[in-house]
């Protein structure tokens, strides 16, 4: 298993991206995770968010990187695809995604659904509605070798069930899923139970831990977490973290662990770092020492 990061982590820094590259490059991590910006931002223009946007040239991006050593784990193009728009909004954010991140060399996007249900449409309604949207893009996906994975962080994405039947959506290898420890926590769920369900279908991990205030304050009422000001290991979720870790060891995931935490300009980041750099290493002599 490979560590990464969203940068996310740096949104309330306003780092640029190149400032997370450097970032990435000083702490020995190889693979980075980002949003994508369909369109221009007057923040991003000025270089004040740590995202790409899509009219920038992603082959001069991806020679960038490559000198540094650092590949895109994932591009995150997570419109909230159960609303109306997704059929719209969405299917086009998302088609542009994946052209772009077939040229910058980046191997999947990450999708989702809305915190709440659709107030004009059933659960069953909301299903065919999305059902038709990722027929769509995991037509597309598939001519450029792109995994679309679906993240739990909405209404019926961090319900199992529903979880279970979107990634029925369509048969193909290209439809997968990217597990999120502190989202499943947050809505209620035990991320290692969800995970226990869907390990055979992960493609990309969110590692993300909960504090206990907003755990107090806010589980089983939100979906998702935008971004968690917690250290990971430092909050309710850790042993939660450390057997899902377990779990993915066993299944033979080596794929990244893509952290998501509030970076404080770096310091609570690199607390999350090490402690999961120490996590991989106990797993690792854990693996060994069973094999």
């Amino acid at each position: 298993m490979q560590i990464g990061f969203h940068t996310d982590a740096f949104n309330s820094s306003y780092w640029s991206f190149e400032q997370c590259l450097d970032w990435a490059h000083k702490n020995d991590l190889h693979y980075i995770e980002c949003g994508a910006i369909d369109g221009v931002s007057w923040i991003h223009g000025l270089g004040y968010q740590p995202h790409v946007a899509l009219w920038e040239d992603p082959l001069a991006l991806r020679l960038k990187m490559d000198r540094l050593g650092i590949q895109l784990s994932q591009l995150d193009a997570a419109f909230p695809l159960s609303r109306p728009e997704g059929a719209t909004l969405g299917v086009e954010y998302i088609l542009h995604s994946i052209r772009w991140a077939h040229i910058a060399g980046c191997p999947r996007i990450d999708t989702t659904d809305d915190r709440f249900a659709p107030a004009a449409m059933t659960a069953a309604e909301s299903m065919a509605h999305m059902r038709r949207i990722y027929a769509q893009i995991v037509t597309a996906a598939e001519r450029y070798g792109i995994v679309i994975n679906i993240e739990p962080h909405g209404y019926f994405t961090t319900k199992p069930e529903f979880m279970d039947e979107m990634l029925r959506f369509v048969d193909s290898p290209c439809l997968r899923m990217n597990m999120d420890t502190g989202n499943t926590f947050i809505a209620g769920q035990d991320p290692v139970a969800f995970l226990e369900r869907f390990q055979t279908r992960v493609d990309h991990v969110h590692i993300k831990d909960v504090s206990a205030s907003l755990a107090a304050a806010s589980r089983g009422e939100l979906t998702g977490i935008a971004v968690s000001h917690c250290a990971i290991g430092d909050g309710v979720n850790a042993a939660n973290i450390r057997r899902c870790v377990d779990l993915l060891a066993a299944a033979g995931y080596d794929g990244v662990l893509s952290l998501e935490c509030e970076g404080q300009g770096g310091p609570m980041i690199e607390r999350s770092l090490a402690w999961m750099r120490r996590l991989l290493k106990e797993t690792s002599s854990t693996v060994e020492h069973h094999g």
